[in-house]
């Protein structure tokens, strides 16, 4: 993910929007990470006809073109589904902005390269009303400087450290395990070398 993501803003209030809402269990049928941004928000986006919802903000221009949400309290909680995650990235979404979010979420966010900046409430609200505008207000979230920038507003945000290192270089925990496969092979060899075999009678 590059250090400073720009993209339209849309507003997304809704309190405790949990995983179940972000990817309905039904979509959970796959094996890849392919094919999920049909099922993220479905039930927001789409009747039980499957026809579109179109009162639902990403079905209404320009938030059609949403790379970024301004999210209620609590986003993200619920089941530890990361399929909730790879759709949001595959439906387009960069970052969310938001007050708190749920900690599985949000682990699972920074591995997907999904940036997550906490805000005050009375900064999400301010960035709820901005993007609420039909004047298409786009939002910069610098990730390396800790501030969002939205037309003449500067906000700064939380972002813990580990977090943020790992968005910005692109981390993926097996990837980066794997630098140490050396290391780990001469000390499996150790654990070789002084082992017993047991033999339970």
């Amino acid at each position: 993910m590059p250090e400073i993501v720009t993209g339209l803003a849309a507003p997304l209030p809704l309190a405790n929007v949990d995983t179940d809402v972000i990817m309905p269990k039904r979509f959970l049928i796959t094996i890849t990470r392919e094919g999920l941004a049909d099922g993220t928000f479905a039930d927001l986006r789409f009747d039980e006809a499957g026809e579109i919802r179109s009162e639902f903000i990403l079905n209404k221009r320009p938030w059609s073109q949403a790379t970024i949400l301004v999210v209620g309290d609590n986003f993200g909680c619920g089941s530890s589904r990361e399929h909730a995650v790879w759709g949001m990235r595959q439906l387009g979404i960069d970052a969310c902005i938001g007050t708190g979010f749920a900690g599985i979420f949000y682990d699972n966010a920074r591995k997907n390269g999904l940036a997550l900046p906490i805000v005050s409430s009375k900064d999400r609200d301010l960035l709820l009303q901005l993007a609420g505008r039909e004047t298409s207000v786009e939002i910069t979230v610098d990730i390396e400087g800790r501030v969002i920038r939205a037309e003449d507003t500067a906000i700064s945000f939380t972002m813990d450290d580990a977090t943020r290192s790992g968005l910005i270089n692109d981390a993926d925990d097996t990837r980066d395990t794997l630098t140490y496969a050396d290391a780990i092979r001469a000390y499996e060899a150790t654990l070789g070398a002084g082992m017993r075999v047991c033999v339970i009678k």
